[in-house]
């Protein structure tokens, strides 16, 4: 099965967050005839990481096996392969595997294969797997940044505003206190609040995701929430400080979910030789917006990201992957287990 069948069959697999055991099944299953010491490892129940080893790993390969949803099969032309997860990020996982195939071919070995669940929520399968390390001294993680080398990465900090009020008629104004008024004033002292910025990874953005508030037109609402989510260049702490003073009594503000920004390495000689112009350096890498496994994996050694295909399809009805980016990741992670292996100490 070649890199493009893989990826086909890995997509026609169903598996939203929380419903990835048949793909974990099937790639164990496919992984063990590869000769792979392979383990199901399960973060939560009927929900197992696929861990798969040939020797003790200096080097792991890593990306997830959940998806958005909702899933659509896969179908194919002369250019790409479309489908639900196929940048993100099932083709990834093929041009992983092939790659291990490759390797082992060559006989090299003491490298693994990692793939998680529950990436697209909340990293829960990288969660768990931080807490079973295997001694390795890089993970290279796998995310569409078009075979570009990222040199950083945005965290996330989510935040909760709720604003509590009085209920009464809506004839009688006078008589209540808005929710929903109180809610939106809050709001406007948030996004007057100037934004953290870092020289490698620029700006923090803000989006006010969900809004919500009321129960009907004729009665003032006595509750109204927000969550918004920053994209952050920083540690939160300093951040979630000031939205929590710009509401003021206002409205209350939680913190939901952080995650934490990451500045990455870049790996010498990794260029060199390749026909793809898209592996990047430390002067051609890319900063990617979006948040990884990465932060939840920091006992599997330094980390790297790069992979095949555009994040602005991924989430969308039109994902697909350029087959040239895919059989390019194959020779882009080989040479990275090459290169990184290499390394002494």
């Amino acid at each position: 099965m070649d890199v493009f069948q893989l990826t086909r069959a890995l997509i026609d697999i169903p598996s939203v967050t929380l419903e990835e055991q048949a793909v974990a099944e099937y790639l164990a299953a496919h992984l063990r005839t590869m000769g792979a010491a392979v383990e199901l490892d399960e973060a939560e129940p009927s929900r197992p990481n696929v861990y798969a080893a040939w020797g003790a790993p200096d080097v792991v390969l890593s990306t997830h096996i959940d998806t958005v949803p909702p899933f659509f099969a896969s179908r194919e032309d002369d250019v790409n392969i479309y489908g639900r997860g196929s940048c993100d990020a099932k083709g990834i996982v093929a041009a992983q595997v092939e790659a291990a195939r490759r390797l082992r071919n060559e006989g090299i070995g003491d490298f693994a294969l990692l793939f998680l669940v529950g990436e697209e929520r909340n990293s829960a399968g990288a969660a768990h797997a931080n807490k079973r390390p295997r001694g390795s001294r890089y993970i290279i993680n796998g995310e569409p940044t078009e075979n570009r080398l990222a040199l950083g990465t945005k965290g996330v900090l989510r935040v909760g505003i709720e604003a509590r009020g009085r209920m009464a008629h809506s004839a009688y104004p006078e008589l209540g206190e808005s929710a929903t008024e109180k809610l939106l004033d809050a709001l406007e002292r948030v996004r007057r609040l100037p934004l953290p910025t870092d020289p490698v990874l620029g700006a923090t953005t803000v989006n006010i995701g969900l809004l919500s508030g009321g129960v009907a037109p004729n009665v003032i609402p006595s509750s109204a929430r927000a969550e918004l989510m920053y994209r952050i260049v920083a540690p939160g702490d300093t951040l979630l400080a000031q939205v929590t003073e710009a509401a003021g009594t206002l409205a209350e503000v939680r913190r939901v979910l952080e995650i934490p920004p990451v500045k990455l390495g870049t790996i010498d000689g990794l260029a060199d030789g390749m026909s793809t112009s898209g592996v990047g350096t430390a002067a051609e890498g890319v900063i990617v917006k979006f948040s990884t496994d990465i932060p939840c994996l920091t006992n599997w050694g330094q980390p790297f990201l790069l992979g095949p295909g555009s994040i602005h399809v991924a989430h969308t009805d039109n994902e697909h992957i350029p087959k040239a980016q895919l059989a390019e990741a194959v020779d882009i992670y080989m040479k990275m287990v090459k290169l990184l292996k290499s390394r002494k100490g």
